[in-house]
This record gives structure tokens, C-alpha cells and sequence, in this order.
């Protein structure tokens, strides 16, 4: 099968969307692990999800402005249905994922992805979003269908529902 762009040479092809995916593909890995509360084949599934949505209409997504924006309020979106669905049965286990971590200090980044485990997916979605993703509150209203008043108030309740997860001796030692 030839997987060469159309005759015209200006349209974008498969190749265009293969390039954007592998350069897209870490960073909405990471986005996706986060959300799924660090469940790393969930966090695979969700990335390829929202690619192939994306690929169904690439021939006009392709001519925005920043498709990476838009692939991260897709993953989100993916994310936001996976989690209505009630045909999804799979739950995250207490098993550590398959890839290497090499943060300084893999309890902190065990215990935080426990936490985001305990807050909703929605609250989820703002916290990655807002602080994880550095998105400002309107970027993040705009890719969750929200008002920035709501990012707001939920972003408020989804930290003060993080700080009585983790504890205050935890919350001290991230001020450090």
C-alpha cells in the first residue's frame, strides 16, 4: 500500500500525522499517565485512543493553528469519557509500573500518584491541566468545556482534597 501523500503536494498526508505523533507521542504519554493516576497501560491506551480520533480528521486538524493543543484537549476528553463509561471495568492495581523512574525520590512520586488516584477525574483533569501542564485557567476551561470560574473552584477543592490526602508533615516536605 503506498502511504505517499495525495497529488497534491501542498495536502497534508499519513506521513504529516506520523511525524506529529511521533513527536507528540512522549508528552501526551506523560499527560495520559498522570490522569490515569499513574497506571501505565491505561495511560498507553488513552494516548492511542486520541491519536486515532485525531487521525480520522487530519486532513483538516492538521491546517490549525497548534494541533498539539488540540491532541491535549482530545487525550483529556478521551480521558473525561473512559472514566464516564460504565463498561469500563479496569481498575489500577497497587502495582508499580513497568518503566524505570528515575526521580531523586520515588515515595514522593508514588505517594502523589496515589493521591491524584483519590481525587475525581474531573479534579484530576484540572490539577494535570492547571499544574502539571502549566495551562492557564482559561486554556483550561477552554479544553475541559468548563467556565474559569468552575477551573477555579475546582482547582481550590482538588488541592485542599491533595493536601488532606498526602498530610501536613508531606506538604512540608515539598515546601523544601
Amino acid at each position: 500500500m503506498d502511504h505517499s501523500s495525495t497529488t497534491d503536494p501542498a495536502s497534508p498526508g499519513p506521513l504529516d500525522f506520523l511525524d506529529f505523533s511521533a513527536a507528540r507521542a512522549g508528552h501526551l504519554y506523560k499527560t495520559a499517565y498522570l490522569l490515569t493516576g499513574g497506571d501505565a497501560h491505561l495511560a498507553e491506551d488513552l494516548v492511542q485512543e486520541a491519536l486515532s480520533r485525531m487521525y480520522v480528521r487530519w486532513h483538516r486538524l492538521s491546517r490549525l493553528e497548534n494541533p498539539a493543543g488540540y491532541a491535549q484537549t482530545v487525550l483529556v476528553n478521551t480521558f473525561l469519557s473512559m472514566r464516564r463509561k460504565r463498561s469500563n471495568t479496569e481498575r489500577v492495581t497497587h502495582e508499580f509500573p513497568e518503566i524505570a523512574v528515575t526521580d531523586t525520590d520515588p515515595t514522593l512520586r508514588v505517594t502523589m500518584l496515589q493521591a491524584l488516584q483519590q481525587v475525581s477525574p474531573q479534579d484530576r483533569a484540572v490539577l494535570v491541566l492547571r499544574f502539571w501542564e502549566d495551562r492557564s485557567v482559561e486554556e483550561t476551561a477552554t479544553a475541559l468545556h468548563l467556565s474559569a470560574t468552575a477551573v477555579r473552584s475546582r482547582s481550590h477543592r482538588a488541592l485542599a482534597r491533595m493536601r488532606v490526602l498526602l498530610g501536613e508533615s508531606f506538604a512540608e516536605r515539598l515546601s523544601c
